[in-house]
């Protein structure tokens, strides 16, 4: 029963210091993390824009043609 105890508690502190570690290196990254978070979503929207600009258009109406003279006096 010790043996198993005894695992567990080791269990725990590697548990611990792990999620120790994680919050040191999240702590020390954290600016680099989000700059590199940010450039990926300026990506991003960048490459979507055009499609959702295109898609808001409305299309075009065919032009009449245009008259060769204007009837005007000159």
């Amino acid at each position: 029963m010790q043996k198993i105890i005894n695992v567990m508690a080791v269990f725990s502190f590697c548990v611990s210091g792990a999620t120790a570690f994680g919050a040191w290196y999240l702590y020390k990254n954290s600016d680099t993390l989000i700059e590199q978070a940010r450039e990926k979503a300026v990506n991003e929207i960048t490459e979507a824009i055009p499609g959702i600009v295109a898609g808001l258009m409305p299309e075009m109406p065919e032009v009449p043609e245009v008259p060769s003279a204007t009837g005007l006096p000159f």
